[in-house]
């Protein structure tokens, strides 16, 4: 339960190349030190990549990207009579968001050689063919989830 007034969302302005929410969601994830511009350089430089690599829209092969990165349901720890089940629970969009960007950029710094925005087009590409660090971690939080189905019950009494 939270207590005290709820902090309002902040309004985050579309980013100033495509002008997309999404986006600029995601250049605040990449964004290290408050180092906005290069952060932007390295999503934009990795969405040039993709769009010379398969001819594509990159801001519609991020979304696609997205879409199939987004958790459905995960696993949270609920203590009940002195024992933890791991107890699956839908994500809030929000999260769902937050999971995807946090997988994908820890996927994408995890990877061999060259540079930041390669590492990232890579990545998102894999995602696009259903394989990759990022999807692997996604489908480990489903299995999960799936395998401690019994549990679900105790997810009425939580928050």
């Amino acid at each position: 339960m939270a207590r005290g007034k709820q902090t309002p969302k902040r309004v985050i302005a579309p980013d100033p190349v495509y002008q997309s929410e999404l986006v600029a969601k995601f250049v605040n994830f990449v964004m290290e030190r408050g180092k906005k511009t290069v952060a932007q350089g390295i999503v934009y430089g990795a969405f040039e990549i993709i769009k010379e690599k398969k001819q594509v829209n990159p801001l519609k092969y991020f979304e696609q990207a997205m879409e199939k990165l987004r958790p459905q349901v995960e696993v949270r720890s609920r203590r009940v009579g002195g024992a933890n089940y791991q107890v699956p629970m839908p994500v809030a969009s929000y999260r769902q968001n937050a999971l995807a960007f946090r997988w994908l950029i820890t996927a994408s710094r995890s990877r061999k050689g060259r540079g930041m925005m390669e590492k990232l087009a890579s990545e998102l590409m894999d995602i696009h063919e259903g394989v990759g660090a990022a999807m692997k971690k996604k489908e480990d939080v489903h299995r999960m989830a799936e395998a401690n189905k019994a549990f679900a019950h105790f997810a009425r009494f939580s928050r």
